[in-house]
Protein backbone atom coordinates (compact mmCIF):
# COMPACT_ATOMS: atom_id res chain seq x y z
CA UNK A 1 0.00 0.00 0.00
CA UNK A 2 1.39 3.54 -1.12
CA UNK A 3 1.90 6.52 1.91
CA UNK A 4 -0.55 8.38 0.37
CA UNK A 5 -3.62 5.58 0.35
CA UNK A 6 -2.30 4.76 4.23
CA UNK A 7 -2.70 8.19 5.36
CA UNK A 8 -6.32 8.28 3.93
CA UNK A 9 -7.08 4.99 6.07
CA UNK A 10 -6.09 6.66 9.39
CA UNK A 11 -8.93 8.48 11.48
CA UNK A 12 -8.82 11.69 9.37
CA UNK A 13 -10.48 9.89 6.50
CA UNK A 14 -13.58 8.10 5.48
CA UNK A 15 -11.25 5.29 4.53
CA UNK A 16 -12.13 3.21 1.25
CA UNK A 17 -15.92 3.67 -0.45
CA UNK A 18 -17.68 1.79 -2.70
CA UNK A 19 -19.73 2.66 -5.29
CA UNK A 20 -23.31 2.19 -4.77
CA UNK A 21 -26.34 2.29 -7.56
CA UNK A 22 -30.35 3.25 -7.37
CA UNK A 23 -32.26 2.80 -10.23
CA UNK A 24 -35.88 4.08 -11.08
CA UNK A 25 -38.11 5.16 -13.00
CA UNK A 26 -38.79 1.73 -15.17
CA UNK A 27 -40.84 2.33 -17.96
CA UNK A 28 -44.48 1.82 -16.35
CA UNK A 29 -43.24 4.83 -14.05
CA UNK A 30 -40.85 7.19 -16.14
CA UNK A 31 -39.82 10.35 -14.76
CA UNK A 32 -41.65 13.87 -15.68
CA UNK A 33 -38.97 16.41 -16.57
CA UNK A 34 -39.51 20.10 -16.90
CA UNK A 35 -39.25 20.37 -20.09
CA UNK A 36 -42.34 17.96 -20.60
CA UNK A 37 -40.49 15.28 -21.64
CA UNK A 38 -40.26 12.03 -19.60
CA UNK A 39 -37.13 9.79 -18.85
CA UNK A 40 -36.85 6.68 -17.52
CA UNK A 41 -35.35 4.05 -16.27
CA UNK A 42 -32.70 6.73 -14.40
CA UNK A 43 -30.00 5.68 -12.65
CA UNK A 44 -27.61 7.60 -10.20
CA UNK A 45 -24.67 7.12 -8.68
CA UNK A 46 -24.17 7.32 -5.32
CA UNK A 47 -21.77 6.87 -2.65
CA UNK A 48 -21.98 7.68 1.55
CA UNK A 49 -20.51 8.28 4.58
CA UNK A 50 -20.89 7.80 8.01
CA UNK A 51 -23.58 5.96 9.72
CA UNK A 52 -27.35 6.94 9.77
CA UNK A 53 -28.94 7.35 13.17
CA UNK A 54 -31.60 5.45 14.57
CA UNK A 55 -33.93 8.47 14.38
CA UNK A 56 -33.18 9.74 11.18
CA UNK A 57 -31.32 13.01 12.32
CA UNK A 58 -27.78 13.26 10.96
CA UNK A 59 -28.72 12.94 7.47
CA UNK A 60 -26.09 15.19 5.08
CA UNK A 61 -26.74 15.58 1.43
CA UNK A 62 -24.00 16.73 -0.81
CA UNK A 63 -23.97 17.98 -4.27
CA UNK A 64 -21.36 18.63 -6.50
CA UNK A 65 -19.83 21.24 -9.24
CA UNK A 66 -20.80 21.14 -12.62
CA UNK A 67 -17.46 18.53 -13.35
CA UNK A 68 -17.75 16.36 -9.88
CA UNK A 69 -19.20 13.18 -8.92
CA UNK A 70 -20.41 11.04 -6.35
CA UNK A 71 -16.80 10.19 -5.24
CA UNK A 72 -16.91 13.10 -2.86
CA UNK A 73 -14.40 11.41 -0.01
CA UNK A 74 -12.46 8.58 0.88
CA UNK A 75 -10.62 5.94 -1.48
CA UNK A 76 -12.17 3.90 -3.86
CA UNK A 77 -9.05 1.54 -3.85
CA UNK A 78 -5.50 0.63 -1.39
CA UNK A 79 -4.08 1.03 -5.17
CA UNK A 80 -5.70 4.46 -6.13
CA UNK A 81 -4.64 6.77 -3.30
CA UNK A 82 -6.84 9.65 -4.68
CA UNK A 83 -9.26 10.78 -2.62
CA UNK A 84 -12.83 11.92 -3.58
CA UNK A 85 -13.19 16.14 -4.82
CA UNK A 86 -14.20 16.89 -1.15
CA UNK A 87 -11.84 15.02 1.04
CA UNK A 88 -10.27 17.46 2.81
CA UNK A 89 -14.26 18.58 4.15
CA UNK A 90 -16.09 14.89 4.76
CA UNK A 91 -14.47 12.83 7.02
CA UNK A 92 -14.19 12.31 11.14
CA UNK A 93 -13.41 15.25 13.02
CA UNK A 94 -13.87 17.28 9.63
CA UNK A 95 -15.92 19.96 9.05
CA UNK A 96 -18.67 18.22 7.49
CA UNK A 97 -18.09 15.26 10.56
CA UNK A 98 -18.94 11.80 9.34
CA UNK A 99 -18.83 10.28 13.03
CA UNK A 100 -21.96 12.54 13.84
CA UNK A 101 -23.47 12.46 10.25
CA UNK A 102 -24.64 10.44 7.64
CA UNK A 103 -23.11 11.94 4.23
CA UNK A 104 -24.90 11.32 0.64
CA UNK A 105 -23.70 11.99 -2.01
CA UNK A 106 -24.58 11.89 -5.76
CA UNK A 107 -23.66 12.48 -9.42
CA UNK A 108 -26.04 13.90 -10.97
CA UNK A 109 -28.69 13.71 -13.80
CA UNK A 110 -27.36 13.90 -16.57
CA UNK A 111 -23.63 13.19 -15.73
CA UNK A 112 -21.42 10.41 -16.85
CA UNK A 113 -20.02 9.39 -13.68
CA UNK A 114 -22.13 6.13 -13.55
CA UNK A 115 -25.96 8.09 -13.33
CA UNK A 116 -27.96 8.20 -16.51
CA UNK A 117 -26.77 10.53 -18.69
CA UNK A 118 -26.00 11.52 -22.73
CA UNK A 119 -23.81 8.50 -23.14
CA UNK A 120 -26.03 6.04 -21.33
CA UNK A 121 -27.68 3.75 -23.40
CA UNK A 122 -31.50 4.44 -24.60
CA UNK A 123 -33.53 1.42 -23.94
CA UNK A 124 -35.53 2.67 -27.09
CA UNK A 125 -32.54 2.23 -29.47
CA UNK A 126 -30.34 0.14 -27.62
CA UNK A 127 -27.71 2.71 -28.63
CA UNK A 128 -26.12 5.81 -26.43
CA UNK A 129 -28.75 8.87 -26.06
CA UNK A 130 -26.17 11.24 -27.59
CA UNK A 131 -28.47 14.12 -28.65
CA UNK A 132 -31.92 12.23 -28.21
CA UNK A 133 -30.92 12.74 -24.24
CA UNK A 134 -33.68 15.29 -23.03
CA UNK A 135 -32.93 18.28 -21.61
CA UNK A 136 -32.79 18.70 -17.98
CA UNK A 137 -32.60 21.40 -15.56
CA UNK A 138 -31.68 21.91 -11.86
CA UNK A 139 -35.08 20.92 -10.62
CA UNK A 140 -34.59 17.74 -12.87
CA UNK A 141 -31.76 16.73 -10.92
CA UNK A 142 -32.86 17.72 -7.74
CA UNK A 143 -36.56 15.68 -8.16
CA UNK A 144 -34.35 12.79 -9.14
CA UNK A 145 -32.14 13.04 -6.37
CA UNK A 146 -35.10 13.17 -3.92
CA UNK A 147 -35.88 9.63 -5.00
CA UNK A 148 -33.02 8.65 -4.08
CA UNK A 149 -33.43 9.91 -0.42
CA UNK A 150 -37.00 8.71 -0.12
CA UNK A 151 -35.52 5.32 -1.18
CA UNK A 152 -33.28 5.26 1.58
CA UNK A 153 -35.68 5.85 3.93
CA UNK A 154 -35.50 9.26 4.82
CA UNK A 155 -37.95 11.54 5.62
CA UNK A 156 -36.13 14.56 6.32
CA UNK A 157 -32.27 16.47 5.77
CA UNK A 158 -30.71 17.59 8.65
CA UNK A 159 -28.74 19.80 5.72
CA UNK A 160 -28.01 19.92 2.29
CA UNK A 161 -24.52 21.50 1.18
CA UNK A 162 -22.69 22.79 -2.05
CA UNK A 163 -20.87 24.65 -4.25
CA UNK A 164 -21.60 26.14 -7.62
CA UNK A 165 -23.99 23.99 -9.46
CA UNK A 166 -24.29 22.17 -6.40
CA UNK A 167 -25.47 25.15 -4.32
CA UNK A 168 -27.82 25.94 -7.41
CA UNK A 169 -28.85 22.53 -6.59
CA UNK A 170 -28.94 24.09 -2.71
CA UNK A 171 -31.26 26.92 -3.75
CA UNK A 172 -33.56 24.60 -5.57
CA UNK A 173 -33.65 21.69 -2.67
CA UNK A 174 -35.16 24.56 -0.50
CA UNK A 175 -37.70 25.68 -2.35
CA UNK A 176 -38.74 22.94 -4.08
CA UNK A 177 -39.10 20.32 -1.14
CA UNK A 178 -39.12 23.00 1.82
CA UNK A 179 -40.24 20.50 4.49
CA UNK A 180 -37.27 17.90 3.51
CA UNK A 181 -34.43 20.58 4.57
CA UNK A 182 -33.77 21.48 8.04
CA UNK A 183 -30.73 23.66 6.39
CA UNK A 184 -29.39 24.88 3.44
CA UNK A 185 -25.13 25.64 2.87
CA UNK A 186 -24.94 27.00 -0.55
CA UNK A 187 -21.05 27.99 -1.33
CA UNK A 188 -19.46 30.26 -4.32
CA UNK A 189 -23.05 30.30 -5.95
CA UNK A 190 -25.79 32.35 -7.46
CA UNK A 191 -29.91 32.70 -7.98
CA UNK A 192 -29.12 33.04 -11.83
CA UNK A 193 -26.26 32.90 -14.14
CA UNK A 194 -25.32 36.37 -15.41
CA UNK A 195 -24.70 37.13 -18.84
CA UNK A 196 -20.57 37.21 -18.15
CA UNK A 197 -21.12 33.26 -17.36
CA UNK A 198 -23.14 32.30 -20.01
CA UNK A 199 -21.40 33.69 -22.52
CA UNK A 200 -18.23 31.46 -20.93
CA UNK A 201 -20.66 29.16 -20.74
CA UNK A 202 -21.70 28.91 -24.66
CA UNK A 203 -18.20 29.77 -26.05
CA UNK A 204 -17.06 26.26 -24.01
CA UNK A 205 -20.04 24.52 -25.65
CA UNK A 206 -19.22 25.73 -29.55
CA UNK A 207 -15.67 24.95 -28.70
CA UNK A 208 -17.37 20.87 -27.93
CA UNK A 209 -19.40 21.44 -31.15
CA UNK A 210 -17.36 22.56 -33.55
CA UNK A 211 -15.08 19.55 -33.05
CA UNK A 212 -15.65 17.52 -36.40
CA UNK A 213 -15.38 14.22 -34.29
CA UNK A 214 -18.56 15.73 -32.35
CA UNK A 215 -20.49 14.35 -35.13
CA UNK A 216 -24.07 16.05 -33.98
CA UNK A 217 -23.25 14.09 -30.58
CA UNK A 218 -23.45 10.89 -32.41
CA UNK A 219 -19.73 10.12 -31.46
CA UNK A 220 -19.91 7.29 -29.19
CA UNK A 221 -18.93 4.50 -31.83
CA UNK A 222 -15.57 6.63 -33.63
CA UNK A 223 -13.22 9.26 -31.69
CA UNK A 224 -14.43 11.69 -29.35
CA UNK A 225 -14.49 15.59 -29.66
CA UNK A 226 -11.59 15.74 -28.00
CA UNK A 227 -9.98 19.02 -28.70
CA UNK A 228 -13.20 20.64 -28.14
CA UNK A 229 -13.68 19.18 -24.77
CA UNK A 230 -10.28 19.95 -23.68
CA UNK A 231 -10.72 23.60 -24.52
CA UNK A 232 -14.01 23.82 -23.23
CA UNK A 233 -12.35 22.83 -20.12
CA UNK A 234 -9.23 25.45 -20.88
CA UNK A 235 -12.00 28.06 -20.90
CA UNK A 236 -13.96 26.81 -18.13
CA UNK A 237 -10.93 26.02 -15.64
CA UNK A 238 -9.68 30.17 -16.24
CA UNK A 239 -13.07 31.60 -14.77
CA UNK A 240 -12.62 29.11 -11.45
CA UNK A 241 -9.44 31.07 -11.02
CA UNK A 242 -8.60 34.38 -9.87
CA UNK A 243 -6.08 36.66 -11.11
CA UNK A 244 -3.72 36.57 -8.38
CA UNK A 245 -3.94 32.79 -8.30
CA UNK A 246 -2.56 32.72 -11.66
CA UNK A 247 0.03 35.07 -11.31
CA UNK A 248 1.31 34.04 -8.22
CA UNK A 249 1.60 30.64 -9.39
CA UNK A 250 2.99 31.29 -12.81
CA UNK A 251 3.49 34.69 -13.84
CA UNK A 252 5.38 35.02 -17.37
CA UNK A 253 7.86 32.00 -16.48
CA UNK A 254 8.38 29.91 -19.37
CA UNK A 255 8.35 26.19 -19.78
CA UNK A 256 11.30 24.45 -20.28
CA UNK A 257 13.32 27.07 -21.95
CA UNK A 258 14.99 30.17 -21.68
CA UNK A 259 13.69 31.73 -24.77
CA UNK A 260 10.66 32.06 -27.04
CA UNK A 261 10.11 28.94 -29.04
CA UNK A 262 9.10 31.98 -32.38
CA UNK A 263 6.05 28.63 -33.00
CA UNK A 264 2.23 27.82 -31.11
CA UNK A 265 3.75 25.12 -28.54
CA UNK A 266 3.20 25.97 -25.12
CA UNK A 267 5.76 28.96 -24.41
CA UNK A 268 4.35 29.53 -20.75
CA UNK A 269 3.61 27.28 -17.84
CA UNK A 270 0.38 28.67 -18.08
CA UNK A 271 -0.16 27.44 -21.40
CA UNK A 272 0.95 23.58 -20.02
CA UNK A 273 -1.38 23.80 -17.27
CA UNK A 274 -4.28 24.91 -19.09
CA UNK A 275 -3.19 22.16 -21.33
CA UNK A 276 -2.63 19.73 -19.19
CA UNK A 277 -6.40 20.42 -17.50
CA UNK A 278 -7.62 19.54 -20.99
CA UNK A 279 -5.99 16.49 -20.88
CA UNK A 280 -7.06 15.25 -17.73
CA UNK A 281 -10.87 16.32 -18.46
CA UNK A 282 -11.20 14.30 -21.52
CA UNK A 283 -9.80 11.09 -19.73
CA UNK A 284 -12.51 11.20 -17.67
CA UNK A 285 -15.43 13.45 -18.78
CA UNK A 286 -18.26 13.17 -21.90
CA UNK A 287 -18.40 15.64 -24.05
CA UNK A 288 -22.74 15.57 -24.23
CA UNK A 289 -22.83 15.97 -20.73
CA UNK A 290 -20.67 19.01 -20.76
CA UNK A 291 -23.38 20.36 -23.15
CA UNK A 292 -26.18 19.31 -21.05
CA UNK A 293 -24.91 20.29 -17.22
CA UNK A 294 -23.42 23.81 -18.47
CA UNK A 295 -26.75 24.24 -19.95
CA UNK A 296 -28.87 23.20 -17.14
CA UNK A 297 -26.57 25.48 -15.10
CA UNK A 298 -26.99 28.78 -17.46
CA UNK A 299 -31.22 27.91 -17.75
CA UNK A 300 -31.14 27.71 -13.50
CA UNK A 301 -33.13 31.44 -12.28
CA UNK A 302 -34.78 31.49 -9.08
CA UNK A 303 -34.88 35.18 -9.25
CA UNK A 304 -37.03 35.10 -12.59
CA UNK A 305 -38.46 38.98 -11.89
CA UNK A 306 -35.86 41.33 -10.00
CA UNK A 307 -38.54 43.57 -8.58
CA UNK A 308 -38.75 44.21 -4.93
CA UNK A 309 -42.15 42.47 -4.59
CA UNK A 310 -40.94 39.26 -6.19
CA UNK A 311 -37.57 39.42 -4.38
CA UNK A 312 -39.78 39.15 -1.33
CA UNK A 313 -41.20 36.05 -2.32
CA UNK A 314 -38.64 33.38 -3.64
CA UNK A 315 -37.60 32.20 -0.64
CA UNK A 316 -41.04 32.54 0.96
CA UNK A 317 -41.21 28.58 0.45
CA UNK A 318 -38.22 27.52 2.15
CA UNK A 319 -38.31 26.41 5.45
CA UNK A 320 -34.61 25.58 6.44
CA UNK A 321 -31.70 27.89 7.72
CA UNK A 322 -29.49 29.37 5.54
CA UNK A 323 -25.66 29.70 5.77
CA UNK A 324 -24.57 31.73 2.18
CA UNK A 325 -20.64 31.44 1.99
CA UNK A 326 -18.65 33.55 -1.04
CA UNK A 327 -15.31 34.04 -2.02
CA UNK A 328 -13.67 37.59 -2.29
CA UNK A 329 -11.46 36.14 -5.54
CA UNK A 330 -14.71 34.87 -7.15
CA UNK A 331 -15.16 36.72 -10.20
CA UNK A 332 -17.40 33.98 -11.74
CA UNK A 333 -20.10 34.45 -8.96
CA UNK A 334 -19.02 36.97 -7.11
CA UNK A 335 -19.94 38.33 -3.58
CA UNK A 336 -22.74 40.57 -5.09
CA UNK A 337 -24.80 37.71 -5.91
CA UNK A 338 -24.50 36.06 -2.28
CA UNK A 339 -25.04 39.45 -1.28
CA UNK A 340 -28.45 39.80 -3.44
CA UNK A 341 -29.47 35.82 -2.37
CA UNK A 342 -29.01 36.90 1.45
CA UNK A 343 -31.51 39.92 1.09
CA UNK A 344 -33.97 37.57 -1.11
CA UNK A 345 -33.73 35.27 2.52
CA UNK A 346 -34.45 37.58 4.79
CA UNK A 347 -36.62 39.76 3.11
CA UNK A 348 -39.11 36.05 2.89
CA UNK A 349 -38.23 36.25 7.02
CA UNK A 350 -35.50 33.26 6.60
CA UNK A 351 -33.22 32.71 9.51
CA UNK A 352 -29.89 33.14 7.52
CA UNK A 353 -25.89 33.33 7.97
CA UNK A 354 -23.50 35.08 5.79
CA UNK A 355 -20.04 34.82 5.64
CA UNK A 356 -17.57 36.27 3.09
CA UNK A 357 -14.06 34.82 3.40
CA UNK A 358 -10.90 35.98 2.01
CA UNK A 359 -9.36 33.65 0.13
CA UNK A 360 -7.46 34.40 -3.50
CA UNK A 361 -7.50 31.49 -5.50
CA UNK A 362 -10.91 32.55 -7.60
CA UNK A 363 -14.31 30.19 -7.73
CA UNK A 364 -12.37 27.05 -6.58
CA UNK A 365 -11.52 28.29 -3.26
CA UNK A 366 -14.52 26.06 -1.85
CA UNK A 367 -12.90 23.16 -2.99
CA UNK A 368 -9.42 23.70 -1.34
CA UNK A 369 -8.65 22.92 2.12
CA UNK A 370 -9.48 26.77 3.72
CA UNK A 371 -9.58 25.91 7.40
CA UNK A 372 -11.80 28.61 8.27
CA UNK A 373 -14.58 27.41 6.04
CA UNK A 374 -14.31 24.22 7.48
CA UNK A 375 -14.83 25.95 11.05
CA UNK A 376 -17.73 27.70 9.93
CA UNK A 377 -19.58 24.74 8.22
CA UNK A 378 -18.81 22.12 11.56
CA UNK A 379 -20.25 25.41 14.10
CA UNK A 380 -23.39 26.08 11.56
CA UNK A 381 -23.99 22.42 11.45
CA UNK A 382 -23.69 21.61 15.32
CA UNK A 383 -25.82 24.25 15.79
CA UNK A 384 -28.73 22.99 13.71
CA UNK A 385 -28.05 19.48 14.61
CA UNK A 386 -29.15 20.62 18.37
CA UNK A 387 -31.78 22.50 16.90
CA UNK A 388 -32.95 19.56 14.51
CA UNK A 389 -33.34 17.24 17.56
CA UNK A 390 -35.21 19.33 20.19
Amino acid sequence: MSKAAQSHDQGSSVGKVDGRFFTFAEPSDTMPLESGARLGPITLAYETYGELAANQDNAVLVLHALSGDAHAAGIHRSDDPKPGWWDTLIGPGKGIDTSRYFVICSNVLGGCMGSTGPSSINPATNRPYGLDFPMITIGDMVAAQKRLIDALGIPRLLAVIGGSMGGMQVLDWSVRYPEMVFAAIPLATTMRHSALAIAFNEVARQAIMADPHWQKGCYYDGKHPDLGLAVARMIGHITYLSDDALRNRFGRKLQDRNDFSCNFGADFQVESYLRHQGKKFVDRFDANSFLYLTRAADYFDLLLDESEEHVATVFAKALARFLVVSFTSDWLYPTYQSRAMVTAMKRAGRDVSFCEIEAPCGHDAFLLPIKRLATIIKGFLDRVHTEFRK
